[in-house]
């Protein structure tokens, strides 16, 4: 059924009543005349009903077309933002009675809406504020780990004693933290990261390189070999916000890579390993994979999946923030992954080769 048919169904359906019941009144007043035996009186009532039934029809055809009229504005104010102000002019008191409780329901609805968006924005203010504040001591906690033993290095090497052990340890949940923080951090800041985008032409193997510098206690102490081949490619993005994306699926490649290796590289269209002129970052883990049924869902806000809820690691935030963050930059995330053998995210990333 066409949207005409619709709506001069929905025409007929609230007409029927009166106009059933003048015809009901007509054929009644034929009968009862009929039974007095007027001479001639069933052709001259038949020949006034005719008369009556065209200005009748008239009548219809003027009130179905300002029916239909009202209709398609309604329907427009339907798929509006502002509604209640836009309203069709109406005669009918029961009409205007019930354009007055729409239009106070819409100022309610508008309250109720700045009330909310207020207490978005103060829990944001807060969370920013929060997450800016925990840096302070996590930063001085680390700076102090490394001052009591100056033996833990960037250079990965360590004492064997029990004091420089429980150091390092110490440092490895301090950085973690770190990155809880600034994930709560950027979590906060989704809803507003168009204005904080700032675009510009990045080197991504210079991208990768400060996140494995951020990332070398963890991978001096994981037990995990590093294969890091460089791209040769630019592309056009937030290098912060980017970067938060990369070390976040670094994150979870050494969170449940036991043994074996992390591999960061350049692969094309189809996937396939390149040193030039990529369409993707890959990074590629030996760890201990994704059910093939969690695939889909990985993206989803809160997800934790399989591995997830045995490791007792995952909060369901990490990924989705990355499929998040590509989106609003323009850029692609997708995996790959088989249970028990490790582990492929490919990063979109512009085709300009250096």
């Amino acid at each position: 059924m066409n949207k005409k048919t619709c709506i001069l169904a929905g025409y007929l359906r609230e007409r029927i009543v009166p106009v059933s019941f003048c015809t009901v009144e007509a054929f009644l007043f034929m009968m009862v005349a009929a039974l007095y035996g007027y001479e001639g009186v069933v052709e001259n009532m038949t020949y006034a009903l005719g008369i009556v039934a065209f200005f009748g029809g008239c009548y219809l055809l003027w009130d179905y077309l300002r029916y239909r009229e009202k209709y398609r504005e309604l329907q427009r104010l339907l798929m509006a933002e502002e509604r209640a102000d836009g309203m069709p002019l109406t005669a009918s008191s029961m009409e205007q009675a019930y354009q007055r409780i729409i239009a106070a329901q819409e100022a309610e609805k508008k309250a109720l809406v700045t009330q909310l968006d207020e207490q978005q924005q103060n829990m944001a203010d807060y969370y920013t504020m929060w997450t800016h504040q925990i840096k302070v001591p996590l930063s001085a906690m680390d700076l102090l780990l490394q001052n009591a033993d100056p033996v833990v290095t960037e250079t990965g090497m360590a004492g064997s004693d029990a004091k420089t052990q429980i150091a390092r340890q110490l440092r490895e949940e301090v950085f973690k933290t770190g990155q809880y923080v600034d994930m709560a951090l950027h979590f906060a800041r989704m809803d507003s990261i168009s204005a904080d985008l700032s675009f510009a032409r990045l080197d991504v193997d210079d991208l990768v390189k400060k996140a494995l510098k951020k990332f070398w206690l963890l991978f001096s102490g994981a037990g995990v070999n590093l294969q890091l081949e460089a791209c040769h490619t630019y592309v056009i993005t937030d290098g912060k916000w980017f970067s938060f994306v990369a070390e976040q699926v670094l994150s979870n490649a050494l969170k449940y890579t036991k043994e074996g290796a992390i591999s960061i590289y350049g692969a094309d269209e189809t996937g396939a390993h390149v040193k030039n002129a990529c369409s993707y970052l890959v990074i590629e883990d030996t760890g201990i994979g994704i059910e093939e049924s969690d695939l889909p869902r990985i993206f989803e806000r809160g997800f934790t999946g399989y591995n997830g809820r045995m490791e007792n690691k995952s909060t369901g935030i990490g990924l989705y923030l990355c499929r998040q963050i590509m989106d609003r930059l323009g850029l692609s995330i997708r995996v790959e992954s088989k249970l028990g053998e490790g582990t492929k995210v490919f990063l979109g990333i512009a085709q300009e080769s250096i």
